[in-house]
């Protein structure tokens, strides 16, 4: 099962965030082993990139193959309101004349593919179909893991540093007790597929639409994609979306919350849904540590924010490419303690929080015309939040301008 000695890195998960860690490792020198529990290609949710993804697909080298992708082609976002009122799009290139304000919206198998089979290319020696049991430590640093594959042979690999990038499911924070929940943030989702879901014309057809129910309970995505297909998920506190209903079935809900949201109506005028429904509760949290002795979390596996501004992507690819510099640096230094493979941490945790406090802002009713028609200058600060520029503090100007006072999040440490 296992080719290679002992690996210098293990990459637990073949998602975004792994197979950006692995990757940008392996073309370092570094002998990398990635385990996945899946084959791929598999299903995920998680479609809309924003602009800011640009460079770490740039660094992967793999724009090329996007570029010559089927993915529908995004350049804005757009708010519809819970009496249907449409925005002026946030135009992407409007604010940063660049190649990256042109994104895509991605179907997850082929992309996910793209990004596992890039990392094999770079060397990685990518085991699918094969279940890490336990991240294995010795006087608290990890030194490897214990696997399982499919016909049920188990096998311990050693190394000098585990990366958990095993999404929700992650061991390494499971084991410690790291996870944190946003209880702010307590909500859940429900969402399916359409085909022949209207579609705007231009530059806008593929724009990501947020759609508001009535009486601002809560919103619906809109994420156009290949072959006429197009992401449709309702957000809302878990409390409204799963108690004092009639019926319990996903589906019924999911029709009910379209009847409200007099914006989304029209356009699954005449479509057909294609894919059954599914279900999320309770998923927005954030880890304790980012990294310890020997180990560090990336992408799902370190947190998860609200969907709202479709930022999972960015920050499973950002964190993965964090995440890969670190260990190189630590690997060359001999110094794979806590402080070396999470020294990335703070910086990113403070983009982090500052995507949270937009989407904080969004449940507490803010009105992005009105903020805009007050602030003309908060326009491109609130553009840099949806195209991903968060890891900047000049965004910091835009709080005092936001109504209301802003919970702070769950204190976090980088080791």
């Amino acid at each position: 099962m296992i080719r290679q000695a002992d690996p210098d890195v293990i990459v637990i998960g073949g998602g975004p965030a792994g197979a950006t860690a692995a990757a940008l490792v392996a073309e370092r020198g570094h002998a990398v082993t990635l385990f996945e529990r899946e084959r791929f290609p598999r299903y995920h949710v998680g479609e809309s990139l924003i602009p800011e993804t640009f460079w770490v697909l740039e660094r992967l080298g793999i724009l090329p193959a996007m570029r010559a992708s089927r993915f529908v082609e995004k350049h804005s976002v757009q708010f519809v309101s819970d009496q249907g009122k449409l925005s002026a799009p946030f135009y992407f290139a409007d604010y940063k004349d660049h190649e990256s304000s042109r994104t895509w919206q991605v179907t997850r198998r082929e992309f996910d593919q793209l990004l596992l089979d890039n990392a094999r290319a770079k060397g990685v020696e990518v085991h699918e179909g094969v279940r890490v049991l336990e991240v294995l430590f010795e006087d608290e640093r990890a030194v490897g893991v214990r696997v399982v594959d499919e016909t049920g042979d188990e096998k311990t690999v050693r190394s000098r540093v585990v990366v958990d990038a095993a999404g929700q499911s992650t061991v390494i924070q499971d084991r410690l007790g790291l996870r944190q929940w946003d209880t702010d943030l307590k909500k859940a989702a429900i969402w399916t597929y359409w085909k022949g879901a209207h579609r705007e014309a231009g530059r806008d057809a593929g724009a990501t639409l947020v759609l508001q129910l009535e009486g601002k309970k809560g919103w619906f995505w809109y994420i156009p994609l290949d072959d006429d297909v197009t992401s449709v998920g309702v957000v809302a506190d878990h409390e409204y979306l799963f108690q004092g209903r009639a019926s319990k079935d996903p589906a019924a809900i999911y029709a009910e919350e379209i009847s409200r949201c007099p914006g989304l109506v029209p356009r699954l005028d005449g479509a057909e849904r294609t894919e059954p429904f599914r279900v999320a509760k309770e998923y927005s949290y954030r880890t304790r540590q980012v990294a310890g002795d020997g180990w560090v979390l990336a992408g799902d596996a370190l947190g998860f924010l609200d969907p709202l501004y479709s930022s999972g992507i960015l920050l499973a690819l950002k964190s993965g490419a964090l995440a890969a510099d670190a260990i190189h640096a630590g690997l060359a230094a001999g110094d794979t303690s806590s402080a070396a493979l999470g020294a990335w941490g703070p910086g990113y945790l403070a983009g982090m929080d500052r995507m949270r406090k937009l989407v904080r802002a969004f449940y507490d009713g803010l009105n992005f015309g009105g903020v805009v028609r007050q602030h003309e200058h908060a326009k491109p600060l609130i553009t840099d939040i949806l195209i991903g520029d968060i890891f900047k503090p000049d965004i910091d100007e835009l709080w005092p301008l936001l109504e209301g006072p802003e919970p702070a999040a769950a204190e976090t440490r980088a080791g």
